[in-house]
């Protein structure tokens, strides 16, 4: 069985599990909460499905994204090269195209497929996972279009934990300031993750510098984002990350910055983790 077959679709859209579909067994359902709490905000969920039909657009809601998005790929291209090891068969680097040839990828939160297909093109077998069916639905119309397969699944992270399934790669990029308990969603997120696999984690610092920039800046002056689109409050420290993450057995291997430069505008990596930063993490 297919990992899309542990979870397809009751009349209405309500998600059924594995154990549904085989008549039983006990366990819980997509949705249901998991031991140990769920992490899926459903007004975060709804705030963003208002928004699902923007995810392509360079110019739309998530404009903020695609202009991050080449220093997220840059930066989850660098690690995965140097924790993995990845070389051609004799000497010097896989070419770029084939960097994440025979590893798997897991894009929680991945919203219309932003990150998901670039980590496929790159030769990963990836996964994406949304609570939002119609973030996912964009999500498969876009991958469809453009040929990139890549299998979305409308789930939290809890559900996926059931079917077994474990992962090289395992993103959470710009989604932890979304969850309504971040320490079980990093313990989920690393339940997914194989032995030998690596995390990466992106979000915004809870500092006054990220209220000024990311909120007052980004959704009333600039108006990047619609208003209300983030809570200051729900914004994490990098220590409340790595305390965690270390519960698990896990150890942020780097932490970096990202800072906008308003001249060129464009984002670039940066010593600076006062408002956007990204890590990763493994055993």
């Amino acid at each position: 069985m297919t990992i899309e077959h542990a979870f397809p679709q009751r009349a209405g859209g309500a998600k059924l599990s594995a154990a549904d579909s085989n008549g039983g067994g006990g366990k819980s359902r997509p949705g249901d909460a998991p031991q140990g709490g769920s992490t899926v905000d459903l007004e975060e969920v709804a705030k963003f499905s208002a928004m699902a039909e923007a995810w392509w657009d360079p110019h739309g809601s998530f404009r903020p994204l695609h202009r991050l998005n080449p220093v997220r790929i840059g930066y989850i291209c660098e690690r995965v090269e140097r924790h993995f090891g990845r070389t051609a068969e004799g000497s010097g680097r896989r070419t770029d195209d084939q960097l994440m040839a025979g590893l798997s990828a897991l894009d929680i939160g991945c919203g219309g497929g932003l990150l998901a297909e670039p980590l496929a093109r790159l030769g990963a077998a990836t996964t994406g996972i949304d609570a939002s069916e119609r973030n996912i639905a964009i999500a498969r119309t876009h991958a469809a279009q453009t040929g990139v397969k890549v299998t979305y699944l409308p789930c939290a992270a809890e559900d996926l934990v059931a079917t077994g399934h474990r992962y090289d790669i395992v993103l959470a990029m710009e989604v932890i300031e979304h969850v309504s308990d971040p320490a079980v969603f990093l313990r989920t997120a690393a339940e997914l993750m194989k032995p030998d696999g690596i995390m990466f984690i992106a979000t915004l610092n809870r500092t006054l510098k990220s209220y000024a920039f990311a909120i007052i800046g980004a959704e009333y002056v600039l108006r990047w984002l619609p208003r209300g689109t983030h809570d200051w409050h729900k914004f994490l420290r990098p220590s409340e990350i790595a305390g965690p993450l270390r519960q698990v057995g896990l150890d942020i291997r780097d932490l970096s910055g990202v800072t906008y430069q308003p001249i060129n505008d464009r984002w670039a990596r940066s010593r600076d983790t006062d408002v956007n930063y990204m890590l990763c993490a493994s055993r």
